[in-house]
């Protein structure tokens, strides 16, 4: 680990400082000026005069986007109605009317009329509550003819009303629900339909800070929002780094942006926005929010839940898991204990969590590339003389993905080389079948999982985790992390290979000429079985002589 290993586990932005200096000069930046692939798909849309009558745009079924893609379209096209709407019906859609004696005594017009020569922009959730609404909907689009609904079936109208309408339809929802869309009608994703989305994120560079920046004061005027000090910017950009868990990244999300320095705003009394008023309402967010962590940390404290930051074990290493639970807003990291043994069998490597049913595919998928390279670095000719058992012990509930195949295949090595693993460290990472280590998710919960129980336990100066060295571009640790990281109380160690993150652990190679190399263990352990099993063969033999 170097010196300075904790200037890569937060963003760093010292090389924007002068751009940042420029901030309060910017001229203001709407969202659409960071959307080019959206901005250029809406013009060309609005110009088309034919077939394509529908645009799918993806983005976050929420009326505040839904708004300003109906204000962008409204600012291309003028004077034509751009119609968005919260909630629709066939009467709300069609209109509706009461009749008496044949004649029409009273006419509601629908949102069609209202948006007849222009736009009409809805919710996909609302198409898919109400899909008994769509075929007649995709048939005004298209220019056939519809009729206004009766409220009265009883009294007909001498001569059915019958109205067409040039209009176009504008759908706008979640990745997911656009697919739910598709499901319902396949011509959707068909040449009817112009598709775009509105991008989330935005990648900082030398270029694009500028746009950022300018972003920022187009969120603070449209909205009312004090200024924001050089500092609170950097401090945004790191809270921003973390929701899109990639430094590299800020987010666009105007509702993300919004809550937060409205939050901040609160804390510094409506006047300038600084750092710090930024850390307390991110701070405050975080002390709402935190029942469940909080709970599940006091269950590892109290002996409930036994995760060891100290000392030595065989067969057992701390591995990091990331809880999401349904209603709750925060992803929190708690670390688990994954403990394999061994004992005499057929080579098999009995997956608990998956012979239980409480492994997902994923899981079941890391495991067996594990255990592919761990056979193909012992290349044996036969398989291993020993079964062993991998688990995710006190696990109550369903555990996926890949991003313990590398603690998986620590516990499992040391177990079948009877070598301790240092309980101080924490490890997360994938593994493919050449040992290389992959990222994986939620890095900065993981870490802070495990480093809050190191502090409650008591720091050892030795602790921390060991981590993909692909994933350091994804951290934006909390500051109490970084400080305890510069202090030396914790540790972050970076790998790209299972024979880096050995040493690490156990203290000594994974493989090599050592005797003392994992591999060579396991191949001595193999040896002695063998050859106890060759002279017990030979004295039962020499007992069937006298049978």
């Amino acid at each position: 680990m170097t010196q300075n290993i904790w200037r890569s586990v937060t963003p760093q932005y010292d090389q924007f400082n002068s751009q940042l200096a420029q901030y309060p000069s910017l001229p203001p930046l709407d969202l659409f000026e960071t959307q080019p692939r959206l901005t250029s798909a809406i013009a060309q849309f609005v110009q088309l005069k034919g077939f394509t009558r529908m645009m799918l745009i993806n983005a976050p079924d929420n009326s505040i986007y839904r708004h300003l893609v109906g204000n962008k379209i409204q600012s291309l096209i003028k004077s034509a109605p751009v119609i968005c709407t919260e909630s629709i019906d066939v009467k709300t859609i069609f209109g509706q009317f009461k009749a008496e004696d044949g004649h029409i005594i009273n006419e509601v017009p629908g949102l069609l009329d209202k948006a007849d020569g222009g736009f009409l922009l809805v919710s996909a959730n609302l198409l898919l509550a109400n899909p008994t609404c769509w075929p007649m909907l995709k048939a005004a689009v298209l220019g056939e003819y519809v009729s206004p609904i009766n409220c009265d079936p009883k009294s007909p109208i001498q001569s059915p009303i019958t109205k067409a309408y040039d209009i176009k339809l504008v759908i706008l929802g979640d990745r997911n629900q656009l697919g739910d869309v598709d499901y319902m009608d396949a011509d959707i994703h068909s040449s009817l339909c112009f598709y775009s989305e509105l991008e989330l994120d935005l990648k900082i560079d030398e270029q694009t800070i500028s746009i950022y920046l300018a972003y920022l004061r187009w969120i603070s005027e449209t909205y009312g929002l004090p200024a924001l000090t050089e500092n609170a910017i950097t401090t945004l950009m790191t809270a921003g780094a973390r929701f899109t868990e990639d430094q590299h990244y800020a987010p666009l999300c105007v509702m993300w942006h919004r809550a937060l320095l409205e939050e901040a705003a609160l804390e510094s009394n409506f006047k300038t926005i600084a750092d710090e008023h930024i850390e307390l309402a991110l701070d405050k967010r975080y002390f709402r929010e935190s029942y469940l962590p909080q709970r599940a940390l006091d269950d590892i404290i109290d002996g409930q839940v036994i995760i060891e930051t100290q000392g030595e074990q065989v067969g057992q290493v701390n591995g990091l898991t990331v809880i999401d639970v349904a209603g709750h807003p925060l992803a929190y990291g708690e670390p688990a204990r994954i403990s394999c043994v061994i004992h005499f069998g057929d080579g098999d490597i009995a997956d608990v969590e998956r012979k239980a049913e409480l492994g997902g595919n994923l899981h079941a998928k890391g495991m067996m590339i594990m255990q592919a390279f761990l056979s193909s670095s012992m290349n044996l000719d036969a398989p291993l003389p020993y079964s062993a058992s991998v688990v995710f012990e006190q696990s109550y509930s369903e555990v996926d993905g890949d991003s313990a195949s590398l603690a998986e295949l620590c516990s499992l090595v040391s177990a079948l080389a009877e070598h301790p693993i240092n309980q101080q460290i924490a490890v997360t990472g994938a593994v493919d079948q050449f040992g290389r280590v992959q990222a994986v998710g939620g890095l900065n919960e993981k870490i802070e999982g495990f480093y809050h129980v190191c502090k409650y336990q008591g720091f050892t100066g030795e602790q921390g985790v060991i981590l993909p060295t692909t994933n350091l571009k994804h951290l934006a640790l909390h500051k109490d992390v970084v400080n305890s990281i510069k202090r030396g109380e914790f540790h972050i160690w970076p790998v790209s290979t299972v024979d880096e993150a050995v040493p690490i652990l156990m203290g000594t190679p994974f493989r090599g000429d050592d005797e003392d190399s994992i591999i060579n263990k396991i191949a001595q352990r193999i040896e002695n079985f063998e050859r106890h099993e060759l002279s017990q063969g030979i004295v039962e033999r020499i007992k069937n002589w006298f049978v």
